[in-house]
């Protein structure tokens, strides 16, 4: 069995793959020493794999390199992609991997990975199989952050899922309109841009805000909140072999 770990900026996910099915996974903000204890324990797991966008978890790492077949995986860890990003020491390891965990289901095919979670992070991936990069911009809660904290008298409002108004007849209203039509006309020009630059590319949505924006795009589009995960078994699989 595997052990995947996705440690990403507000969340920590791992998941549990027995001969490429998933059987375990969770979702936590907060992880003790206990927690992959247990799963050591109930699970007979051979390898593991991390990717983080912070700092590892020192505790926990050594445990699963004492217990475990260990992998950190990094931008310069193999893959089954052909990683053509310029300066890859900088690339986030979460959107390789989002990029990798699409790939199994539309190689040969262009496709673009639109993973929404603290930033809405863009991953586009050539039909051979090269992935070229993408686009960052601010997710939805950073911009309601942002609107806070660089303006004198406008509030912090909550992210309001049910809200579906053009028109905001309020300040909450008026922001809650700004940040979330905003962004989700952000992601469906971007879509545009790549449609018409690539014709018939697939679009792949993750994260966990992609539920929100799923009913929201105008075009098709395919939803898998567990694609980083799936990525890393899939890296870890490969290095294996």
């Amino acid at each position: 069995m595997n052990l995947c770990v996705d440690i990403g900026n507000t969340r920590i996910k791992y998941a549990i793959f027995d001969k490429g099915a998933m059987v375990e996974q969770q979702a936590v903000e907060k992880v003790g020493k206990s927690d992959f204890t247990r799963l050591v324990k109930d699970f007979p797991i051979r390898r593991s794999i991390v990717s983080s966008v912070v700092n590892h978890l020192p505790e926990f790492v050594n445990y699963l390199k004492e217990r475990t077949n260990y992998f950190e995986f990094t931008s310069e860890t193999p893959t089954p992609l052909k990683n053509l990003y310029r300066t890859t020491y900088t690339l986030g390891s979460d959107r390789l991997t989002a990029a990798v965990g699409a790939y199994s289901q539309f190689k040969g095919e262009d496709y673009l990975v639109i993973d929404f979670g603290t930033c809405i992070k863009y991953n586009f991936v050539n039909k051979e199989g090269e992935y070229l990069g993408g686009g960052i911009s601010p997710g939805i809660l950073m911009r309601f952050k942002a609107l806070n904290a660089f303006t004198d008298r406008l509030p912090l409002v909550d992210f309001d899922t049910s809200f579906d108004k053009l028109i905001g007849t309020s300040t909450r209203e008026s922001v809650l309109s700004g940040v979330i039509n905003g962004a989700v006309a952000e992601v469906n020009e971007i879509m545009d841009l790549y449609q018409a630059q690539y014709s018939g590319i697939k679009y792949v949505i993750t994260g966990g805000d992609a539920p929100f924006f799923e009913k929201r795009l105008k075009k098709g589009i395919f939803a898998d909140p567990f694609l980083l995960l799936k990525g890393l078994n899939e890296i870890l699989n490969f290095n294996v072999k």
